[in-house]
C-alpha cells in the first residue's frame, strides 16, 4: 500500500510539475509577443493561431487519458476474492475467502441483477446514461454553475467516467479535482463509451464500484450487506446501495436521509431501522451452504479456484444431520466433536467429508476426519485377516480369552476386555465380532508385530512410521494412530475383496489402479465374521445399533481412557466411518462403541441403502463352507467357513494339561482392599492355575503354599506381593505381583 501511495504522490508531483512548466512556457511566449509585437493585423492573426494550436497540442498532452482495456479484457482480469467448491453434480457446497485484501465474489452479469437495483443505482448516479456519450454536458454545466455561485455542487462524473476510474485508478488519484484532471477524465468516458455499449459499462460499474469497506461489487455488497444474492434485490436494497456510493463509510443516519431523498417519497421512517440493520453485525457474510468448511480449507488455496469434488451434497447432508443429531443427544459434557467420511466401495471417491459440526465443540476448525487418533480395536481385522490368510486360524479356531501377561521392555504388559471380564475358550468368529483384547494379542503372538505392522501400512495407514517393537502387542488393541480416512479406505479394501487403492477427492483426481494386499478369500471371510450379528450377541446384544435390516460388515473400537469412539463398516456399495470424542483429547463421559459413533453409522447406512438393500457379496473360489459343532458346547452349531482344505466338523479346545501351566488368578497388577466390615478369614483370596500344574508348586514371596494343583486360599498382609509357580527343578515358569491394602 505504502508502494502505491509514493507512485500515486510521484505522479501527482510530476503532473503538477508540468502544469508550472506550461505556465511558464505560456507566460514566455507573453512576454515574447510583448517584445516582438506583430507590426500588421495578418500577423496578429497568425500568433494567434499559432499559439492556440500550441496551448491546444499542450492541452492534449497534458489530457491525454490512460488506455483502458475491453470489455473481454476486464472479465478475464477478474479476479475473486473466494474460492469455491462444488459436488460431484456441480452444486456449490462451500466456499472459503482466500484473499483478504478486499471481499469480491464472483463477476455478477448484469441479468443476475435486481432490474430495480439497476434502475434505481441509474436514476441516483447517472439518470441520463442512457442518452449520452460518455459525458454529460448538461449536468457538467450545473456544476460549473454551481461552483461560480459558491453552491454545493453535485457532481457530473457519469457512469462511464466513473469507470473509467475504476480501471485506471490514476484517473481518480487523490487531489486530481483540476480543470486539466476533469478533462482527462472526460476524455476517458469517450474512450469508454467509443469501445463498450452501455450494457457492459453499467455491468462492469456494477461488478468494480466499492459499496462499503472491503466489498466490493454487486456482488459482495448483496451478499454482506442484504445476505441476498444480486437478482433477489428490493428497491429498498437498492436504494440503500445507491446511499452508499457517495460515501461508503457513511454512518445509518446519513445513508437513510440519502436513501429518502433518492425515493422521492413523503413517509421514509423505514429507512433509518434498515440503515441500521443493513450496516449492523448480523447480517450472513456467506452465500454457501457450508457443508464442507473442513474440506474447503484444505482443497481451496488459490483465489477465483472453483474444485469440483467427488462428494454428494445430499449425503454430505444426510451425514452432517445424523452427527449433529448424535452430538447434541450426547450432550457437550459427554462428547463434543465427531466426522464422517463416506466412500464408494467400486471407485474410490470420497462422498461425504464431515470433519466437524462445531456445536459445543472447543476446536471446531480442526479436521476431525483428517486428524490422527488412537485406533483402539479397529485394526482387528486386519489382524484376523492376516492370521487367516497364513493358515494360522480359521473363523472356527478356539482362543483363550482368560488373564495373561506377557513381558516387554517396559515391564508387563497386561490386556484386558472393555467390560474387564473374561469368556474362557472362544471362536476366532466371536472374538472379533466381540472385539476381544486378549484373542486378539493371543493372535499377534502368532503372526509377529513387525509382520502385523507392515500388513497395516500396507493397508493405507501412513501414521505407522515406527517399527513394531515401537508399538509391541498393545498394536493388536489400536494403539497407533489413524485418520478416518484411513480407516475408511482400510475398511474399503475389506470390501473389494483385499484389493486397496487410493481415494478420490475431486473430479480431477486419476482412478487409481488398485493393489492386492488381503487375499480374496481372508478379505470375504472376516467380511463375514464383522457381519455376523450372532458373533456379536455376547458382547453387543442381539439388537444393537451395529445390527441393520440389509447385509452389512462393522467394527466398532474404543482408544485408551475413552477417548475416541469409533464405527467403521460396509456394505456392498459403501463404506461410512465415523468417529466421536473430543478434539483436546479429554475422556467422553458414559459413551459406548454402540452408544457413541455407531448410531451414527447405521443413521448413515440406512440412508444410503433406503432405496436398495445391501446384498452379501458372493463367497469366492478358495472358500468352503462346512456345519460344524464345538465339543462342551464351547459354542452352538453353526455353518462355518474355511480356506480351501482347512474345514473341519468338530472342534475341540485343547485340554488344560496340553497347556503351559500358568497362575489365572490373582492377574498381575491387581489391587485388592481388605474390608474391615467383613470377617477377615472371609476375604481370602483364591489362587487358580491353569494346565498341567499336578509337578508344581505356589511360593507366596518366599513362603511354600505347596502343591499349585490345590488352588490355595491366601491372605496376604497389606503391601505389594510376588505370586510365583515354580517346576521340579525349582525354575519359576509363571509369575504375578499384587498388592493388598
Amino acid at each position: 500500500m505504502s508502494r502505491w501511495r509514493e507512485r500515486v504522490r510521484a505522479a501527482w508531483n510530476g503532473a503538477r510539475a508540468i502544469e508550472a512548466r506550461v505556465d511558464d512556457g505560456i507566460a514566455a511566449a507573453g512576454r515574447w509577443l510583448v517584445d516582438h509585437r506583430p507590426r500588421t493585423r495578418a500577423h496578429w492573426v497568425v500568433a494567434a493561431l499559432g499559439l492556440l494550436v500550441v496551448a491546444g497540442g499542450v492541452v492534449d498532452y497534458l489530457t491525454l487519458p490512460p488506455p483502458i482495456p475491453s470489455y473481454r479484457d476486464t472479465r478475464a482480469s477478474w479476479k475473486s476474492s473466494e474460492a469455491w467448491l462444488y459436488d460431484r453434480h456441480g452444486v456449490l457446497i462451500d466456499s472459503s475467502r482466500v484473499d483478504y485484501a478486499r471481499r469480491r465474489l464472483a463477476w455478477v452479469t448484469l441479468d443476475k441483477v435486481a432490474d430495480t437495483t439497476r434502475t434505481t443505482l441509474v436514476a441516483a448516479e447517472d439518470h441520463r446514461f442512457y442518452s449520452h456519450w460518455g459525458v454529460d454536458w448538461l449536468a457538467s454545466l450545473g456544476a460549473l454553475r454551481d461552483r461560480i455561485e459558491g453552491r454545493k455542487s453535485r457532481g457530473a462524473s457519469t457512469l462511464s467516467m466513473q469507470l473509467a476510474g475504476f480501471l485506471s485508478p490514476d484517473l481518480a488519484r487523490p487531489g486530481a479535482r483540476g480543470w486539466l484532471d476533469k478533462i482527462r477524465q472526460m476524455r476517458a468516458g469517450w474512450e469508454v463509451e467509443s469501445d463498450w455499449n452501455k450494457d457492459e459499462i453499467l455491468e462492469a460499474y456494477l461488478n468494480l464500484a466499492g459499496f462499503r469497506g472491503e466489498a466490493q461489487g454487486i456482488g459482495a455488497a448483496a451478499l454482506g450487506l442484504f445476505g441476498k444474492t444480486p437478482d433477489a434485490l428490493s428497491r429498498d436494497d437498492a436504494l440503500m446501495l445507491a446511499a452508499l456510493l457517495p460515501d461508503p463509510q457513511a454512518g445509518a443516519g446519513s445513508v437513510a436521509r440519502r436513501a429518502c431523498l433518492l425515493s422521492h417519497e413523503k413517509d421514509c421512517s423505514r429507512f433509518e431501522g434498515e440503515a441500521y440493520s443493513m450496516l449492523g453485525p448480523a447480517r450472513s457474510l456467506a452465500l454457501d451452504p457450508g457443508l464442507a468448511p473442513h474440506l474447503a480449507n484444505k482443497l481451496l488455496t488459490k483465489a477465483g479456484l472453483r474444485v469440483t469434488t467427488t462428494l454428494d451434497a445430499d449425503i454430505q447432508r444426510t451425514a452432517i444431520a445424523a452427527l449433529k443429531r448424535q452430538l447434541e443427544g450426547l450432550g457437550g459434557s459427554r462428547a463434543r466433536d465427531g466426522a464422517v467420511v463416506v466412500l464408494d466401495n467400486a471407485t474410490g471417491d470420497v462422498l461425504a467429508y464431515v470433519g466437524g459440526i462445531g456445536g459445543n465443540s472447543t476446536a471446531p476448525s480442526v479436521d476431525g476426519a483428517g486428524s490422527y487418533r488412537q485406533a483402539g480395536s479397529t485394526l482387528k481385522p486386519f489382524l484376523y485377516a492376516e492370521a487367516i490368510e497364513k493358515g494360522y486360524l480359521t473363523p472356527a479356531s478356539i482362543l483363550d480369552d482368560s488373564p495373561v501377561q506377557l513381558d516387554t521392555a517396559s515391564g508387563l504388559y497386561v490386556p484386558q476386555n472393555y467390560d474387564k471380564g473374561f469368556k474362557g475358550p472362544v471362536s476366532a468368529r466371536s472374538a472379533l465380532a466381540g472385539s476381544l483384547n486378549v484373542p486378539a494379542v493371543r493372535t499377534l503372538l502368532l503372526i509377529g508385530v513387525d509382520s502385523f505392522r507392515d500388513r497395516l501400512w500396507d493397508t493405507g495407514y501412513q501414521g505407522l512410521v515406527e517399527d513394531g517393537d515401537y508399538y509391541g502387542f498393545s498394536l493388536a488393541l489400536g494403539s497407533a494412530e489413524v485418520t478416518l480416512l484411513e480407516q475408511a479406505n482400510a475398511y474399503r479394501s475389506l470390501a473389494n475383496a483385499g484389493r486397496w487403492a487410493p481415494v478420490r477427492m475431486t473430479a480431477n483426481d486419476p482412478v487409481p489402479a488398485s493393489k492386492p494386499i488381503t487375499t480374496p478369500q481372508a478379505a470375504w471371510i472376516v467380511a463375514d465374521m464383522m457381519a455376523d450379528p450372532n458373533a456379536r450377541a455376547v458382547t453387543f446384544g442381539l439388537d444393537s445399533s451395529l445390527r441393520l435390516p440389509f447385509w452389512a460388515a462393522v467394527k466398532t473400537g474404543t482408544s485408551k481412557a475413552m477417548r475416541d469412539n469409533w464405527c467403521i463398516g460396509f456394505s456392498d456399495r459403501y463404506t461410512v466411518a465415523v468417529w466421536v470424542g473430543n478434539m483436546e483429547g479429554d475422556a467422553m463421559r458414559a459413551v459406548s462403541g454402540t452408544s457413541g459413533a455407531a448410531p451414527v453409522w447405521r443413521d448413515v447406512m440406512l440412508a444410503l441403502h433406503a432405496d436398495r438393500p445391501s446384498k452379501a457379496p458372493p463367497m469366492p473360489s478358495g472358500v468352503e463352507a462346512r456345519s460344524i459343532r464345538f465339543a462342551d458346547n464351547i459354542e452352538q452349531p453353526r455353518r462355518e467357513y474355511f480356506l480351501a482344505g482347512t474345514g473341519m466338523n468338530v472342534v475341540t479346545a485343547a485340554p488344560d494339561t496340553s497347556r503351559r501351566p500358568r497362575i489365572t488368578n490373582p492377574v498381575s497388577g491387581s489391587v485388592y482392599a481388605i474390608d474391615p466390615d467383613i470377617p477377615i478369614d472371609r476375604q481370602r483370596l483364591a489362587v487358580a492355575v491353569s494346565g498341567d500344574a499336578v509337578t508344581h508348586r505356589l511360593v507366596l514371596d518366599k513362603k511354600d503354599l505347596g502343591d499349585a494343583s490345590t488352588a490355595p486360599l491366601i491372605l496376604p498382609g497389606p503391601g505389594r506381593h510376588r505370586l510365583a509357580l515354580l517346576d521340579l527343578s525349582g525354575k519359576v515358569v509363571d509369575q504375578v505381583m499384587f498388592t493388598m491394602r
